[in-house]
């Protein structure tokens, strides 16, 4: 693999674990006392909790959109069996041909393996305790959210 190749692929590999870390529901220790305690109203995503919260979701920079619009558009994951899988060969193939979208033999390989990331990175990030993948400095709304939080509790 190429230096160019190499960059691509890392930063289309984090831009992809923040998505599904934004994407991902987060859940209590199964363990602790709150994870025992059925929740009162559904859990959020993070990327709803966001919205929720009115902060915009931060993410890192996109090295290839058109890249990203294609995964996004192929449906990042498949359906199977109990659960997602990632993309198969077939899937890529059949939008390949519906499209007419004609990726190189590593931008499907790519495509794959993203979609492999994206899943494990959301099984992680299930964890109410996983950090994110990517982050950059607080910005204003976000701490006014925070301390109008504290505040509420605190009294």
């Amino acid at each position: 693999m190429g230096k160019l190749q190499r960059r691509l692929d890392d930063g289309l590999t984090l831009w992809v674990r923040q998505l599904a870390w934004y994407h991902a529901t987060p859940k209590p220790d199964p363990n602790s006392k709150r994870g025992k305690v059925e929740p009162a109203a559904p859990r959020l995503s993070r990327i709803e909790t966001a919205k929720q919260r009115k902060t915009e979701p931060r993410m890192p920079p996109n090295p290839a959109p058109h890249f990203t619009d294609w995964l996004i558009e192929l449906g990042i994951s498949e359906a199977a069996g109990m659960g997602a899988a990632p993309l198969s060969w077939r899937e890529i193939e059949a939008w390949s041909s519906g499209t007419g979208v004609r990726p190189e033999p590593w931008e499907k390989r790519l495509l794959r393996r993203l979609s492999a990331i994206y899943l494990a990175e959301g099984r992680l990030a299930e964890s109410e305790h996983c950090p994110p993948p990517w982050r950059m400095g607080v910005t204003a709304r976000e701490r006014e959210v925070e301390e109008a939080q504290l505040r509420s509790v605190l009294g």
